[in-house]
């Protein structure tokens, strides 16, 4: 099945017209005709089976004939992820999480973070073909960057996590996770997070974490860390 995603399409349309970038793509590069059917998602857990009605390059418009709703997960994942200094990683690491089914990601700038500009437009259209590629119906939500300082001050709901290679009392992630609880966890940049942040996430009552024997890039530590709360929660 191929999916497509758009935001505005809803379970009370009976009708949806497609933006000119959207129906150009439909049309011309996809060669979609009347009468195809076409499945899309919103992100917001539905998937609605539509018919083309009209197969115009600029405003490609399709009847609804039926839809479904997808139940949500019992958990919810919230990744806070150093940017790595070669985007192509960080960009790496949203398309995999995604697949495997992650909640919510926050791009987080710490003390030895080389990578202090993010735009965040790119990184959203591949968290939106990644869904679409693993054919999920909810899409994780993208965060703007933020500070360390500024991250570890908010309110968290369920378990937290902060995951680094300082040769400190740790415990497993793979031990401590629990089924059906929200989960934050902490991924710090090349550097690793610093002893003061360090510590200011134990003030803040996060646990100290580790996720294996090995020491692991940004990039990878997160997946490794995305996987376990997910197969943790299957």
């Amino acid at each position: 099945m191929q999916l497509f995603y758009n935001s505005l399409i809803n379970q009370s349309d009976s009708l949806f017209v497609f933006d000119k970038e959207e129906s150009k793509h439909i049309i011309k590069v996809l060669r979609k005709k009347e009468s195809d059917i076409l499945f899309v998602t919103n992100g917001l857990g539905f998937l609605f089976k539509t018919e083309i009605k009209l197969a115009s390059d600029s405003k490609c418009t399709v009847s609804i004939l039926s839809f479904q709703q997808q139940e949500a997960a019992k958990f919810h994942l919230h990744l806070a992820v150093a940017p790595t200094k070669m985007n192509e990683r960080y960009e790496w690491f949203l398309e995999k999480a995604t697949e495997i089914g992650i909640q919510e990601i926050t791009p987080i700038i710490c003390d030895h973070s080389e990578r202090k500009v993010i735009k965040t437009d790119r990184f959203q259209k591949i968290i939106e073909s990644a869904m679409k590629q693993s054919l999920h119906y909810f899409i994780p939500k993208l965060n703007e960057p933020i500070t360390y300082k500024e991250f570890i001050k908010k309110e968290f709901i369920g378990q937290k996590f902060i995951a680094h290679c300082e040769e400190l009392d740790k415990k497993s992630l793979k031990n401590e996770l629990v089924s059906s609880q929200n989960c934050t966890i902490l991924i710090g940049p090349e550097g690793d997070f610093s002893v003061k942040e360090i510590q200011t996430a134990l003030d803040n009552k996060f646990i100290p974490v580790s996720l294996g024997n090995t020491r692991l890039r940004t990039e990878t530590a997160a997946i490794v860390a995305c996987h376990s709360v997910v197969f943790v929660n299957e």
